[in-house]
């Protein structure tokens, strides 16, 4: 991918039909801590266990709303089913719940979000611009996305498809 931003991302997929498909960099660690964030959208932050969490760059669409992937479980205003492991809300009263230490155990929490219109990630997928990959379970997918740490999150998921990123090249040879 020679898009910088893009270039080593692990994206994980929420949605993806036939107008277009949205999902969230689940590697892309701002400076911003869920303490900071919480302050400048007015909610105190009862949770100390993950003040300094960092909030993740989800994306270039919509950097200044939130989105927050999580296990599923609890009753928020605006949640998308992501199959039967995963949610994604967007609406404020789960930064509320977060708040109190009543949110969702796993999740993680970004600004913006990277979409694609119809048929944009097909084709970016057959030019090889993407390699994907489906978790084996819910577990894996769990602790790839909740439980690695963010600069190991890419060669967790490459090690999905067999593949170890120090043997990869991004230039090509002539014979």
């Amino acid at each position: 991918m020679t898009d910088p931003f893009f270039s080593k991302s692990v994206t994980f997929i929420c949605t993806h039909n036939q107008d277009g498909a949205m999902g969230m960099v689940i590697n892309r660690p701002t400076d911003i801590t869920f303490s900071t964030l919480f302050e400048k959208i007015n909610l105190e932050l009862h949770n100390n266990n993950i003040a300094d969490q960092a909030v993740l760059y989800g994306g270039p669409v919509q950097p200044e709303r939130g989105f927050v992937l999580h296990a599923p479980g609890g009753e928020w205003d605006s949640t998308v089913n992501i199959l039967e492991s995963n949610a994604l809300t967007t609406s404020k009263d789960i930064l509320e719940s977060v708040a109190t230490g009543s949110g969702p155990a796993k999740m993680l929490l970004s600004l913006g979000y990277a979409g694609w219109a119809a048929g944009q990630l097909e084709d970016e997928i057959k030019q090889n611009a993407w390699l994907s990959v489906q978790a084996k379970d819910t577990d894996t997918l769990h602790k790839i996305l909740y439980e690695t740490h963010y600069e190991d999150k890419l060669n967790a998921t490459l090690s999905l498809l067999g593949i170890n990123l120090a043997m990869l090249s991004d230039v090509a040879g002539h014979a």
